[in-house]
């Protein structure tokens, strides 16, 4: 980690305009993106094993860091693997990339590697992790995307069982969303959603999914193969807090059909809309009152909860 004389330098060549283009936290210290290079041995890029969060921060508020670091070490505990760093430095480093950037709103992406090793499966051979961090700007939907809803399609490809890869550990394979994901394109969608192997619904490539029918919140719980999202925390806890019954339970692609809104949410989308799926209309097949309520109350939290943190003080022209 960067001590804090190191880090005011740091600044002060911002601010002089001597440092340009993206800094990546690459293994304990900041880089220009181009010497952000893993090597072709390390075991996240031979056989992905490793972990990640994807993160936001709003106007130099860093939404619910602590917890998306505890989901972190969480899923490298059950990989059994080791963390070269304390979650309260974990949390430095995300602020760290943050300010080198400049950056007041961005997406955060944190990864942490088995490391470096040889071609075989063994993770002894992988003797430190590797970590790094990236925080640029992200758009994951078009704004019509929100003002009209996506179009969704159940896809072939079922989700991973919880007994084989199981769903809550965010992990860096993610063969089983982009297979999902391939196949919504192809159908010509925007989303897929994936069902179990029991055929419930689950979640879809990389959001949660609600359905409202009355005064009734639903989305699926955690054992029938999904990951508990952060957002998705969050909103649960808005919907009951704006009178919503709000509940986990399994549901089939019926229950969305005659839902009265369906809608998705995820740290990079957010909380977005659904039109229709497999064809079918949702309610009116535009955003409903209760999607677009949830939707401004999330917008507010994210400017008042979080971690906070200054930036330098930098213009655009370096002077």
């Amino acid at each position: 980690m960067r001590t804090a004389t190191t880090q005011m330098r740091f600044f002060q060549r911002i601010v002089k305009g001597e440092t340009m283009g993206l800094k990546i936290f690459f293994d304990g210290k900041l880089v220009n993106k181009e010497e952000a290079v893993v090597s072709v041995f390390d075991h996240g890029l031979l056989y992905g094993d490793g972990v990640f969060e994807g993160i936001r921060s709003y106007g130099s508020l860093v939404f619910k860091l602590s917890e998306h670091i505890d989901r972190l070490f969480e899923s490298a505990h059950t990989l059994m693997l080791k963390i070269p760093m304390t979650k309260v430095e974990m949390s430095k480093a995300v602020i760290e990339t943050l300010q080198a950037n400049n950056l007041s709103d961005a997406y955060i992406r944190l990864v942490v590697t088995r490391g470096v090793g040889d071609l075989g499966l063994d993770p002894r051979k992988c003797k430190v992790a590797t970590v790094f961090i990236i925080a640029d700007k992200i758009a994951l939907y078009p704004k019509e995307y929100y003002e009209r809803g996506l179009t969704l399609a159940t896809v072939p490809t079922v989700r991973n069982h919880p007994e084989a890869l199981n769903p809550q550990l965010k992990t860096l394979n993610y063969l089983n969303n982009i297979l999902a994901k391939i196949e919504a394109t192809n159908a010509g969608v925007d989303e897929a959603i994936l069902l179990n192997t029991q055929g419930y619904v689950t979640e879809c490539t990389g959001e949660n999914i609600f359905f409202v029918k009355g005064r009734a919140l639903v989305t699926p719980p955690p054992y029938v193969g999904i990951l508990k999202g952060i957002t998705r925390d969050a909103v649960m806890k808005l919907g009951a807090e704006a009178g919503l019954h709000v509940r986990e339970d399994v549901f089939t692609r019926h229950d969305l059909y005659t839902a009265d809104e369906v809608f998705l949410t995820g740290t990079a989308a957010e909380i977005v809309p659904i039109a229709k799926i497999d064809n079918r209309v949702i309610g009116e097949g535009k955003p409903g009152r209760t999607t677009l309520r949830l939707m401004k109350a999330f917008r507010t939290i994210t400017t008042m909860e979080g971690t906070r943190y200054d930036l330098p003080a930098v213009t655009r022209s370096g002077k």
